[in-house]
């Protein structure tokens, strides 16, 4: 997963992994280890199929900025990730799952994939190589349709792949691939970065230049005719409000149902750029969302804490508890975050459930219509609604009995307005 122009060679020093990069990879790691073990929780299952991508693989080591730490790239995380979920899986079970899991590797830099084939080898790996582990060195964009074809086939009713692109700026995957990957594989999912310091940094109004950069990453409309300097204007904050079209903009001419977001800010003020989890179901973004109140000592976003939000996912090296010795600041992942979330929920879903035909929803349809556009996950939004249901302010109705319950509220449960309704006070969100 490499965000720079690296170098690799035999023999040589390692390139240097920036922190920020480090938590992209923290992220990748866990998100796959967590989903795998979300989908292979059926019990019967004997086999589970996969396909891992990495559009910009790199050579698959470093050494960690600021020390003499070897540190695995994206390949070998990939392939970490799936031995540990396999464990995990497996260690409970008196037949095994069998993963069955291919990976496409692939870098335009014909030094990095020359020093990735050499560390897969001296990792373990070399007989997989031409197997189940295919190195190109090639342009994405070039083998992409080959990819597709062959998740498709080994898969042609429910084809499963996750494709990591971290291009260096913010046009060198065409949005209309990614649609393509996302209308014709159905469990698609596509985490992408998208550096958007670099777009904001050289949009202006002069030879046309906004269109053409807008054009080139994919998202012509996204500001709706206006100029940039009427931007500049009228907007209090015109970096953020750009952010705001072009986010929305991004994600949908995508195509992706789901979609969550990590703001991440460089070390070296190379500027700031996104890393943008894309998916056709509501489970995969909701484990995303999990990973980001799990590694919440060094993420932040801004936005509001409930529905409704732009939201902004951000990690900054200078926040990592880990890197200094400072404390957290703005909006992070903790504690306090997660009684506002659950504070705010408890404001916004009731005018969901009134609003709603027959004043009732199912939690799952409620969830998936409305997750993209909060930092919540599922967990969050139950506990809001058991809260609620405590308070006299909504029922839930189980979807196994029909009846009304007070037991733990379940996916296909349907929260509904009471029969007598409660009166309900505005509440103070910064008691905890």
């Amino acid at each position: 997963m490499v965000s720079n122009h690296y170098e690799w060679a035999i023999g040589g020093k390692l390139p240097t992994l920036e922190h920020h990069s480090r938590a992209k990879h923290e992220i990748l790691g866990a998100y796959l280890s967590a989903y795998v073990q979300t989908l292979v929780s059926v019990p019967h299952r004997d086999e589970f199929k996969l396909t891992l991508v990495d559009g910009f693989s790199g050579g698959g080591l470093f050494t960690l900025a600021g020390s003499s730490q070897e540190m695995p790239g994206s390949p070998l995380i990939m392939l970490d990730a799936m031995k540990e979920a396999q464990a995990l899986v497996n260690q409970d079970r008196a037949k095994p799952i069998h993963f069955n899991v291919d990976y496409f590797f692939i870098d335009k830099h014909p030094g990095a994939t020359a020093f990735l084939e050499h560390t897969l080898k001296d990792r373990g790996y070399g007989a997989q190589l031409n197997g189940n582990v295919i190195v190109w060195n090639a342009d994405f964009n070039d083998k992409a349709e080959s990819i597709i074809q062959h998740v498709n086939t080994r898969m042609p009713r429910m084809g499963r792949a996750i494709f990591l692109l971290d291009q260096y700026g913010y046009s060198e995957v065409p949005t209309d691939m990614i649609h393509k990957i996302m209308r014709t594989i159905p469990g698609s999912e596509v985490i992408l970065t998208f550096n958007v310091s670099s777009l904001l940094t050289y949009i202006s109004d002069k030879n046309d230049r906004a269109q053409k950069l807008l054009t080139g990453a994919g998202v012509p409309e996204a500001l709706r005719g206006r100029k940039i300097e009427d931007i500049k204007m009228h907007e209090a904050d015109w970096r953020l409000f750009i952010q705001s079209c072009l986010y929305p903009e991004l994600v949908d001419k995508c195509g992706a149902e789901f979609y969550t977001l990590f703001f991440i800010r460089s070390e070296q003020g190379h500027g700031d750029y996104w890393f943008i989890h894309l998916s056709r179901h509501a489970r995969a973004r909701d484990v995303m969302t999990k990973i980001h109140w799990d590694k919440g000592n060094f993420f932040i976003h801004y936005g509001g804490a409930g529905l409704n939000m732009f939201e902004g996912l951000g990690y900054s090296p200078s926040l990592d508890t880990r890197n200094s010795n400072q404390g957290q600041l703005g909006f992070g992942f903790g504690d306090t975050e997660r009684r506002l979330s659950v504070d705010t929920l408890m404001e916004q879903i009731p005018s969901l459930v009134y609003s709603a035909p027959d004043e009732c929803v199912v939690f799952n349809e409620m969830f998936a219509t409305h997750c993209n556009m909060s930092p919540a996950h599922a967990e969050l939004h139950k506990e809001a609604v058991s809260k609620l249901r405590d308070l006299g302010e909504v029922e839930v109705v189980s979807a196994s009995t029909g009846k009304v319950t007070s037991a733990r509220i379940q996916g296909g449960d349907v929260i509904r307005a009471p029969a007598q309704r409660v009166l309900s006070f505005p509440r103070d969100l910064g008691k905890k």
